[in-house]
């Protein structure tokens, strides 16, 4: 008997799918918290500029915070609400839209960063070369009748 044969005798196998997704989701978060625990906080933080480090704490407690909600989610609700709790009111999924506030804040500030700032003297610059101004050359040759034109009297 091979391990699938033995794996697929202990849950249902309507739910293999999903948890072959779930494991490898899981290995990837292993991975990318070993590389981010490689360096130091405060050495990470010092190659951040304040809105970056501000980010970085939001994913941070975000994805902490989904993380033990995801618990909720997959076993918990069933735990929590024969111990007489609506999952739905629970403290972690107001949490969670606290911190979405905060990211919504910081992606506005990012986007007004972005927002493209009226420079006033090119401006200025563009709409007066843009103008027709007459100078002398101009002058001379708006006072010379068109051809095939007669020349009016004073």
């Amino acid at each position: 008997m091979s391990e699938d044969d033995n794996n697929s005798e202990e849950y249902p196998t309507e739910i293999h799918d999903y948890l072959t997704a779930f494991e490898k989701s899981l290995g990837s978060v292993d991975e990318m918290l070993k590389t981010m625990m490689t360096v130091s906080r405060s050495e990470l933080l010092q190659k951040l500029d304040p809105l970056e480090q501000a980010k970085l704490d939001l994913v941070s407690v975000y994805t902490l915070n989904s993380m033990f909600w995801g618990e909720y989610v997959v076993g918990g609700k069933v735990y929590l609400a024969t111990q007489g709790i609506n999952p739905k009111e629970h403290p972690v999924k107001q949490e969670l839209e606290r911190i979405r506030t905060y990211m919504n804040k910081v992606k506005e500030i990012t986007d007004k960063k972005k927002a493209s700032r009226l420079d006033k003297g090119a401006a200025s610059r563009f709409v007066k070369n843009a103008l027709w101004e007459p100078n002398a050359e101009n002058e001379h040759t708006s006072k010379t009748p068109a051809k095939g034109k007669k020349r009016q009297k004073d």
